[in-house]
């Protein structure tokens, strides 16, 4: 029976044999079938022990995408960590008609990827609450009394440089902006509020503060911030992760004889206050003109800017649409509803005779508010007296001339021209009265479907209005929803649904309205978008820094993955090491007598023998 001895350079002590008998079978087997298997079982090894390296730690991060927006807003709710140096900050004042807010912002150091945006959140005090904080009066009261303007702002100021670390105040950018409050201040009243603010407030803040950084906005720019800041918190600004994500091709603007890029699919913003009505959507193709009139007003209409810090890079280049409409808002479209049935009303009783609305027992028969609802409307002296019919049908028809349509290809309210939307790979986000007509009263807020819409409204309109004050005694209706809301939520029902589909012209089977109060459970203001679009020049600080490290932190992002190819690597080497020396010792037995002694062995490997014990 054959024997297989192993021996090394070691003492003689350590000498051993292994015998075949009781042994497995396997070891009996050809040894270069059992160095093939080992090289194979090795091989493998090696493979799988790198796919799964690779899968922890880059598979992961596909993964991860489908809840980094939840963890964002997890995240954010968290109090900011002012102890860390690598966090910047930014603060805005929103200068506004009836007060002025500060709101202070953060964002970690830039990744030093060009095609990244800051990750800029709204900071939050040890409590988790936002740094937020308002004073009234708005600042254009102090029209007549510029020099007073840095003391009515200080205390915004002051609020601000409590929460930022006082080392970072000369690089937390300070930005003022005006908006509808001054816009109605002749040239010199708004000049003068602002040089008293750009010549006191470095006095006595250390904050960055340049001539740029206090101005007076335009309602586009106010629009467009908007946007901005609600597609930034919906995350349509990053990089598609997903197949299953909505995208859209984009002609760049400036670039439209080149291949049309593919991105995410940003979302449009509709936003009903009580005065106006603002629209704003990216228009993603190149788009033309029925008239040279039609293409000198779309200009006004139409903002092009780069998000991106790098002014060479496209990939965040859009063109956005962006149109306000005084007016049009909820309650100014139901005075100018009763000014006209006032006037005509007036005119009728006067040319027929006739007494309508003159007193509760002959009162105007009114569409648009709840039956049996008693209303009167009063002007100058004179009243005219209303009842509800709660006709919504008949409202939607009544109040359709206000929308002051044309006959002209491309256009909206007040014949203002407006893009083609694609509304078939579209979303839009409404705001404030959409919201409110569809939640407060209705509770249907969320995706809007004009159907159950058009019934829900059609059923309270025709409600009494003694079954709906019972109602609201119950608490059935929104903690917030007051009896004016319930009164004219029939007529605001109405004024959104014909502002929705015959004035901005979605059809009635769009299906890609939301109507929102916030966005991922929070209020997104304007000034997100506006230092989101005022600092998109600073990663290129981080950028030029990471450029000059670029191979090392090349070789960081994948030493890991390396290091342990390499660990395989030599753990292979190791193994044909060990097979090829048992291959060796086999072939010296094989030219080894069976009944040579130990010493022999010696003569074999080329050293002197030894004296075996008991020998002379």
């Amino acid at each position: 029976m054959g024997r297989i001895g192993i021996s090394c350079l070691f003492p003689a002590s350590w000498h051993f044999s292994i015998s075949p008998v009781g042994c497995p079978r396997i070891l009996n087997t050809n040894l270069r079938q059992i160095m093939v298997i080992s090289v194979l079982a090795a091989a493998v090894s090696l493979l799988y022990f790198s796919v799964v390296i690779i899968r922890n730690k880059y598979g992961r991060l596909t993964r991860d995408k489908k809840f980094q927006r939840y963890l964002a807003r997890v995240t954010d709710i968290e109090a900011t960590d002012t102890n860390n140096p690598n966090v910047n900050y930014g603060i805005v004042v929103d200068c506004g008609s009836s007060g002025s807010r500060v709101f202070v912002y953060c964002w970690p150091r830039h990744n030093g990827n060009p095609r990244d945006l800051l990750d800029i959140r709204q900071m939050r005090d040890k409590n988790r609450k936002p740094v937020v904080m308002k004073i009234k009066p708005g600042i254009s009261e102090f029209a007549t009394s510029p020099e007073k303007v840095s003391d009515y702002i200080s205390p915004l100021l002051n609020f601000a440089a409590e929460h930022v670390p006082r080392a970072k105040h000369k690089e937390t950018p300070l930005y003022i902006l005006c908006t509808a409050g001054m816009r109605i201040l002749p040239e010199s009243q708004q000049k003068a509020i602002l040089e008293d603010l750009l010549t006191d407030i470095p006095v006595h803040f250390d904050f960055l503060f340049s001539d740029s950084h206090a101005e007076v906005i335009s309602g586009k720019q106010e629009g467009v911030y908007a946007w901005i800041g609600i597609n930034f918190v919906l995350g349509r600004f990053e990089h598609i992760e997903d197949d299953d994500e909505a995208v859209v091709e984009v002609n760049i603007p400036g670039s439209e004889s080149s291949e049309a890029i593919v991105r995410k699919r940003t979302a449009g913003i509709l936003d009903m206050g009580g005065v106006s009505t603002q629209i704003a959507y990216e228009v993603p193709k190149t788009v033309s003109f029925a008239s040279s009139q039609q293409e000198e007003v779309a200009k006004n209409l139409l903002a092009e800017f780069n998000l991106g810090c790098d002014v060479h890079q496209t990939e965040h280049v859009y063109r956005v649409y962006v149109a306000t409409f005084l007016g049009f808002g909820g309650n100014a479209a139901r005075q100018r509803y009763e000014d006209r049935i006032f006037a005509n009303t007036i005119q009728k009783n006067r040319l027929l005779g006739k007494q309508t609305g003159l007193t509760p027992d002959m009162p105007y028969l009114d569409p648009c508010l709840p039956l049996d609802i008693k209303d009167e409307i009063q002007q100058n002296g004179q009243t005219i007296y209303l009842r509800g019919t709660g006709d919504f049908d008949l409202c939607r028809e009544t109040i359709q001339p206000f929308m002051n349509k044309t006959n002209e290809t491309q256009t909206s309210l007040n014949g203002v021209y407006q893009p083609p939307i694609h509304f078939q790979n579209s979303e839009f986000y409404g705001f404030s009265e959409f919201y409110y007509c569809t939640e407060d009263v209705l509770r249907m807020g969320g995706d809007y479907n004009a159907a159950k819409f058009t019934k829900a409204a059609k059923d309270y309109c025709a409600t009494k209005w003694s079954i709906l004050r019972e109602r609201f005694d119950r608490g059935l209706y929104a903690s917030h929803a007051d009896l004016h809301r319930l009164k004219y939520q029939c007529f605001k029902s109405a004024w959104m649904f014909e502002v929705f589909h015959r004035g901005f012209s979605f059809p009635v089977n769009y299906k890609s309205l939301k109507t929102a109060l916030q966005v991922y459970d929070k209020e997104v203001q304007w000034t997100l978008g506006a230092i989101l679009y005022r600092t998109r020049f600073l990663p290129l600080r981080d950028i030029q820094q990471e450029a000059f490290r670029a191979s090392h932190t090349h070789w960081r992002g994948v030493s890991f993955v390396y290091n342990h190819y390499l660990f395989s690597g030599c753990f292979l080497v190791v193994l044909l090491a060990i097979l090829l020396y048992l291959l060796r010792l086999r072939r010296i037995h094989r030219r080894t007598p069976r009944s040579s002694s130990a010493a022999a062995l010696w003569m074999e490997e080329g050293l002197p023998a030894q004296n075996a014990p008991g020998t002379l």
